[in-house]
């Protein structure tokens, strides 16, 4: 039987940002002990010597890249452990990206700490909160790109290869060229592409794809 005390993890490599949350999270549930990490190898070893955490409160981008796949695997071992996704970032598909790794709820860095406090307290109580990421450029200017296979883009693998040409600026002869396929070949691959990304030109496709990093492998 469990008798640890519940806690809490703030995960966020700013650490007066980290600070700042953990401060507010412990004065709307002073219930809850407060730990804190700076880079995510911390969180396993934190869940090891204390058991698995009431509260995740993380951010999806950490200096060493987004920890959302590293974060799924560790949920394995921590179902119960309710994940609030907190980011600066203002790409739209974070929501999206979040929620689909188990978060139970996200909120911009931009919100007020009172907004912050009310998706705790909704999440703990076994509800979501889902905020939309804010328009306009990422936090600080940083330019920041999400990973994406042409498979959750429903191409095939050689769509996938001829869209990776496409965003690059290549002509159809030049990508016929480098693929060593024909012509025509390649401008059935790209009507098809752009039928199923639900754009009309290769400019609306790129714009689409601004902030993503198509992976072929």
């Amino acid at each position: 039987m469990d008798l640890s005390p519940p806690y809490a993890i703030v995960l966020d490599d700013h650490p007066l940002v980290g600070r700042g949350m953990a401060q507010y999270l412990g004065s709307v549930l002073p219930e809850l002990e407060v730990a804190m990490a700076t880079q995510w190898r911390e969180v396993p070893l934190l869940s090891v010597q204390r058991g698995c955490p009431r509260l995740l409160v993380a951010d999806v981008w950490l200096a060493e890249g987004p920890c959302l796949d590293a974060l799924t695997a560790w949920r394995q071992g921590c179902a119960d452990t309710v994940w609030l996704a907190v980011s600066g970032d203002d790409d739209p598909t974070v929501v999206d990206r979040v929620r689909a790794a188990g978060a139970r709820g996200f909120v911009h860095k931009k919100a007020t700490p009172e907004t912050f406090g009310a998706a705790i307290r909704t999440v703990l109580e076994g509800r979501s909160w889902f905020e939309a990421a804010s328009s306009g450029e990422a936090a600080g200017g940083a330019q920041r790109s999400w990973s994406v296979s042409p498979r959750e883009l429903g191409l095939t693998p050689r769509q996938g290869e001829i869209l990776a040409l496409v965003l690059r600026g290549l002509p159809n002869k030049r990508i016929a060229s480098q693929l060593d396929i024909t012509e025509s070949t390649v401008k059935e691959h790209v009507t098809g592409i752009l039928e199923r990304l639900g754009v009309r030109s290769r400019v609306e496709a790129i714009t689409l794809l601004r902030g993503r990093r198509l992976e072929l492998s």
